[in-house]
Formats: structure tokens, sequence, C-alpha cells
């Protein structure tokens, strides 16, 4: 989990894999005074370097000039004591891919879904705080076998990089070109009528309680395995 909670760290880890993620810095109030000054180039995406449920991500977290910029920054730092995390603004369409890992059988699931969130107020489909909290989004099977593929393999390249056990999520993004980009990891996430539960319903028709037996399975410690 340390791994993983603090989102610039997860991003550098990803980037020593060679694993794509957008170019990204950190920073605070009046840490960066000028334009010239900032690593990255507009557009530009900002959000709090820690947090999950996309807490601190509004409308504004998109930015295409210096002074909005600066506003956004300052609100992190307010509302969310936080520094914030700067990257450039991938464009393209969202996933989630969900892993599930049982050693002891020999069992890999990797399970991709796309989510659509609304056009926010600024036209942008960013799956902010308040789109999450009112389920606003719509989730999707991927059905490009091609687009499959290669959520699965930076997916799963993202999950052993991180050090991620048993199972996790890891959130993936388009360029306006269509690479795939690593986003953020969750390597603990939450069982209830989320992303995860929703991703074995998308992909292997499981519904909740097979996919509660098959997290419990895969956490379970066979036998032969045990050391005395």
């Amino acid at each position: 989990l340390d791994n993983e909670y603090d989102k610039n760290h997860a991003k550098l880890t990803i980037k020593e894999a060679n694993i794509n993620t957008a170019k990204f810095f950190t920073t605070q109030p009046d840490e960066h005074e000028t334009e010239a000054s900032l690593p990255v180039t507009f557009p530009l995406f900002l959000k709090p370097i820690s947090g999950e449920n996309s807490k601190g991500i509004t409308p504004e977290s998109v930015v295409f000039d210096f002074r909005k910029y600066q506003a956004k920054v300052l609100d992190i730092y307010n509302t969310d004591k936080s520094r914030t995390l700067v990257e450039n603004y991938l464009s393209g369409k969202e996933y989630s891919v969900s892993i599930l890992e049982n050693k002891s059988k020999n069992i890999l699931m990797i399970l991709p879904v796309e989510i659509i969130a609304v056009k926010n107020k600024n036209g942008h489909r960013v799956l902010d705080y308040e789109a999450k909290q009112n389920d606003l989004e719509e989730v999707i099977a991927v059905s490009d076998k091609k687009i499959h593929k290669e959520l699965c393999n930076i997916a799963l390249n993202s999950f052993r990089a991180l050090g991620g056990k048993t199972m996790g999520r890891i959130d993936i993004k388009t360029s306006f070109n269509g690479i795939l980009h690593f986003i953020e990891a969750n390597l603990m996430p939450g069982l209830g009528n989320g992303y995860f539960s929703r991703s074995f319903l998308l992909n292997e028709n499981m519904d909740y309680e097979q996919m509660i037996l098959k997290v419990a399975d895969a956490g379970m410690i066979s036998p032969e395995r045990v050391e005395i």
C-alpha cells in the first residue's frame, strides 16, 4: 500500500519500470512562480498527491493557463492539506483493470472495464469526486480485443512493479492519440458495488457472492504452503 498511496511515488516506480505514464511533477503554492518554470506544458491535470475516490478532483482540475493552475494548486493546499500532483492532461478514454491472483491454484484474472464519465460544466469527461459520489459515470465492457489485451498487459506490469499481492485495481487512460497511460493504482480495492465487482460481472458474468468467494479463496494459504 505504501507503493501506491503516494501517487507521485507510484508514478516514479511505474516510470522506472518503463511503463507509460503522463509527464508529471509535484508542487505547492509559490513553488513554481512563473509559467516558464513549469516542467510540463499545458493542458495540465491537477490533483492531491494522495487520497482515494477522486477526492480533490473537480472540474477545475483540468487547466489551460497559468492563472487557473495557480488557483487549483492553492485550492488543493488549503482544502486537502496536500501537495499537488501535476500531469499532462490525457483527454482520451478511461479504464479500470481489476486483478485477482490465486497463487496456490495458479489462477490469474485480469478484468478491464471502460469508464465513461459525464461531461462536467467545462465540457470535459473527468471522473471527479462529485461524479463518483453520485454514480454519474457509466461502466461498460471492453469489446475491442486489441485494446483488451493492451490493457491487461499494462495493468499486470503495473501491478507487478508496485508489488501488488492477491488483488488490486489499476486505472489507465489514453492520450488524444489513443496511447495507454498508467494513472494510479488501488491495491486494496473496495468490495462494494464499485469498479472491482463490476469488472467481474462484465467480464465473467460473475455475481457478487461468486466474486467474494473468489477473493476469499485467493487469500487462503493452502496447507502445503504453511511453514511450521
